[in-house]
């Protein structure tokens, strides 16, 4: 039996491992470990390679949205309309600051926000569209960009699964990230470019908006013990940063390794005639899809597939198996079962299986084939 993890950072760092150490034992050396160069040139190349102006490095991709919030000017009882399908820290950010989350369905073909419904969800209270890019795959940004000027609320990324991710816009490359007041970005260790850590981004192209973060990061503070704003304390540091500037010369080339996987396993799922029980994920005509998971939608017995799967040597996950708009401690926003049924069918039907860089077409073919062991094909 083989042993098929759903990531493999071991792989990844071993590919990379004489580069890491020697920058690590250089931030030693230095004994510069807070907001030093390699966070300095971080942030200019991740937002180079975004198509902004600005980056600020952060604690989290869970900081990042909760500061742009802050940025923004988010206040109790101000709006934000945003999915229900996401992880946590979306909504979580929203809450924080006393605002209410307004949730709209997604659309089935690429778990995001369907477009149609956040219109008509705008009010007179609405202060911003928190749109999530999903798995990997980024929301029509254009269109989502002409409905929040028609009604001049602010748009902010969650880019956290999508970094690099874009839409062509003619010749145009509309990367994710770029198109809000600011995006929002995760280096969580799984993110298809990860620190050994936690870790995190704004990337914005507004000047005013990027000193206003960067005062905010280091509690308010535009020098030393003194304070313009209450700000909270969120630092990339020193270490994660040296990291991710190695790891960003081969994120490309990770990148078309995933999906590279991803036409793979559509390829030989199609071959096992596995098209009646799973659906592979679509990749939107003139959209870039990165993979940061390749997430299946399991038409039939999803719990029993994914604990078969694991029993034979294949990691898998559900992300994510309760919508928001269910969790116990958003009860008080008074959503109930049903509402946002795409939602929930996807946190009923969707499964992640590996698509790892180093993963193998022999692995691939031993997933594929345990899958269709499953349904007796």
């Amino acid at each position: 039996m083989k042993n098929i993890p759903l990531l493999n950072l071991k792989a990844q760092y071993e590919s990379i491992k004489g580069e890491i150490n020697s920058a690590v034992m250089e931030v030693l050396e230095s004994q510069q470990f807070i907001l030093g160069g390699n966070v300095k040139e971080l942030e200019r190349a991740v937002a180079k390679k975004s198509g902004v102006r600005y980056g600020i490095g952060v604690a989290s991709g869970s900081d990042a949205l909760l500061l742009s919030l802050m940025a923004i000017g988010m206040k109790e009882g101000d709006e934000v309309i945003t999915t229900p399908f996401t992880f946590f820290a979306t909504v979580g950010s929203i809450v924080r600051l006393k605002a209410k989350p307004v949730f709209v369905d997604i659309d089935l073909m690429d778990f995001n926000m369907r477009l149609g419904d956040v219109e008509s969800s705008i009010t007179e209270r609405t202060k911003a569209i928190l749109p999530v890019h999903l798995y990997g795959q980024m929301i029509d940004m254009c269109e989502l960009r002409k409905i929040a000027d028609r009604h001049d609320v602010a748009l902010v990324e969650d880019a956290a699964q999508s970094i690099f991710a874009y839409q062509r816009a003619g010749d145009t490359k509309v990367i994710a990230g770029s198109v809000g007041m600011t995006g929002c970005i995760s280096f969580f260790p799984s993110k298809n470019l990860g620190a050994y850590g936690d870790g995190g981004m704004i990337v914005t192209n507004d000047e005013k908006l990027a000193e206003l973060l960067m005062q905010l990061r280091v509690h308010g503070a535009s020098k030393q013990y003194y304070h313009k704003y209450v700000g909270i304390n969120s630092r990339l540091d020193e270490l994660q940063a040296a990291i991710l500037r190695i790891k960003l010369k081969y994120v490309d080339k990770w990148i078309e390794a995933r999906r590279e996987k991803a036409d793979n396993y559509r390829k030989l799922m199609r071959e096992k005639g596995l098209d009646e029980f799973v659906e592979c994920p679509k990749e939107k005509e003139g959209f870039y899809h990165t993979y940061h998971q390749f997430t299946i939608r399991v038409k039939k017995d999803r719990d029993a597939l994914m604990k078969y799967l694991n029993e034979n040597g294949v990691s898998c996950r559900v992300y994510y198996p309760l919508p928001l708009h269910l969790q116990e401690s958003f009860a008080s926003l008074g959503y109930k079962k049903g509402q946002f049924p795409n939602a929930e069918k996807a946190s009923d039907e969707v499964l992640s299986i590996p698509v790892y860089p180093e993963l193998s077409f022999g692995e691939q073919e031993y997933i594929v084939n345990k899958i269709g062991d499953f349904y007796g094909l």
